[in-house]
């Protein structure tokens, strides 16, 4: 009878065993991949910002989201963020889900938006204590953190000046201390050089490479820029009408597009025809569709 007893107890023991290697096993999986969405997607109304997005990024990687105005990169990272909700699929961000642990989500993600909230009439090292409040951080880490960001961020000096006299590329500085207070697991910029002046845009992109080398932390930037996602970049994945086109390396990408750079590149898997309309997308001239608007306001007014 003991003996019977004792098989019982061994095989519960043991099915709880294969139980928690199967669960361990699960954790590892999602684990391995700071980002990981299954046919993620976004709808308002009739419009399909994003449809069924699949993304594999591992940690420690600078990944870009490259695509024209429009092409849903702010939307995938919203979602991401857990600042709105999928219309369907699903996404894990540093092993939690975005809708179920959304909490979690924010806490161990750092976001900078292309159009960052500021409260002028604060310091840097007031706004930057403001937001290290928001994650209930304790006073001594905030303290802390904030010393270690101004140094990193070189701006010592200027950490108790008003915001509101700061430059664009100065603001620009205090939004990334923002997004890096509480020491985040992975860090969500979008369009991290918009509107800024090429001498701010450079400063920017240079402190996002030194961050990329020495803070050992998984990057996601959305950009519209060629320039900066090859730049920046291990992988690249191109988004078109909120479809992922191509996912890769700069160099994969180039190759497989069989093309010499990768701009060339993007105007073979875009099926760009015009180079003024790559050229608009690189905010350097107005496209074709673009030209033909001004001429319909001429005519307008004619009229008029």
């Amino acid at each position: 009878m003991k003996f019977f007893y004792l098989r019982k107890l061994t095989e519960k023991v043991i099915s709880k065993i294969i139980n928690y290697k199967k669960i361990w096993k699960c954790v590892k999986i999602t684990e391995a991949y700071a980002i990981l969405t299954n046919d993620l997607s976004k709808e308002f109304g009739n419009i399909i910002a994003v449809k069924n997005l699949n993304l594999k990024i591992p940690y420690g990687v600078t990944y870009g989201l490259l695509g024209p105005n429009g092409a849903g990169k702010t939307t995938t990272v919203r979602m991401l963020n857990s600042i709105i909700t999928p219309t369907s699929g699903s996404a894990q961000v540093v092993g939690y889900n975005i809708i179920t642990q959304s909490k979690q989500v924010k806490i161990n993600s750092g976001f900078l938006p292309e159009t960052p909230g500021l409260y002028q009439k604060l310091t840097a090292k007031e706004f930057l204590e403001f937001v290290g409040e928001l994650y209930y951080l304790p006073k001594e880490v905030i303290f802390s953190r904030i010393d270690e960001l101004i140094g990193i961020f070189d701006l010592e000096g200027r950490e108790n000046d008003l915001l509101e006299g700061y430059s664009r590329g100065m603001k620009q500085k205090v939004c990334l201390c923002a997004a890096l207070i509480q020491d985040p697991k992975i860090i969500f910029l979008d369009e991290p050089t918009s509107n800024l002046d090429p001498a701010a845009a450079r400063m920017v992109k240079d402190l996002i490479s030194d961050l990329t080398k020495k803070a050992d932390k998984t990057i996601f930037i959305c950009t519209h820029l060629l320039d900066a996602a090859e730049e920046l970049c291990d992988l690249i994945g191109i988004i078109d009408n909120g479809v992922l086109k191509v996912e890769g390396s700069p160099k994969d990408i180039i190759e497989s597009a069989k093309a010499k750079d990768l701009e060339d590149a993007y105007l073979k898997i875009m099926g760009a025809t015009r180079i003024e309309d790559l050229l608009a997308w690189r905010e350097e001239i107005p496209s074709s569709s673009e030209k033909d608007k001004k001429k319909r306001i001429k005519k307008k007014k004619k009229v008029e």
